[in-house]
């Protein structure tokens, strides 16, 4: 494994993306101490949702594999938030917590399935720093009809 994010980052053929703009009135990250926290990530791509809608299995659904995809690239915005803050992602002693929003159909219940797309990212990213604990939640609707939203907390 790289010696560095920045390095492993470059091995996987990963580019984090701009920091997305917020969507109403707060900030993508803080810092408090030892540990920042990020808001909630949308999986934008560009400035814009690729999909939009609730995961299930069904004709008009998000499949829970492509909102597997969209929670990595909401891992991804939220990793872009902290080294907006920070200057470097080199800085990140360990992920303590990903929580992870499905816009879920109501017979749907893979949650922990749709998140892990955030939670194998930060692994392969992170290695055993990216090891945390996690909480997976269906709610009704997300902001924007996005299918799926995620936040870190990390410690620098």
């Amino acid at each position: 494994m790289a010696d560095t994010v920045s390095e492993r980052l470059a091995e996987l053929g990963i580019e984090l993306p701009q920091v997305a703009a917020p969507v109403a009135t707060y900030v993508p990250a803080v810092r408090s101490g030892n540990y920042i926290y990020t808001s909630g990530q949308l999986p934008f791509v560009n400035g814009a949702l690729p999909v939009a809608g609730k995961v299930g299995e069904g004709d008009g659904l998000v499949t829970p594999a492509a909102a597997a995809n969209l929670a990595r690239i909401s891992a991804l915005n939220a990793l872009a938030a902290i080294k907006a803050l920070t200057g470097t992602l080199d800085d990140v002693k360990r992920v303590v917590k990903v929580v992870g929003f499905v816009a879920s159909d109501p017979n749907f219940t893979g949650q922990p399935a749709v998140i892990n797309g955030a939670s194998q990212i930060l692994g392969d990213i992170f290695g055993e720093k990216g090891v945390h604990a996690r909480s997976a939640v269906g709610v009704a609707v997300l902001p924007l009809d996005s299918p799926v939203e995620v936040e870190l907390i990390v410690e620098v």
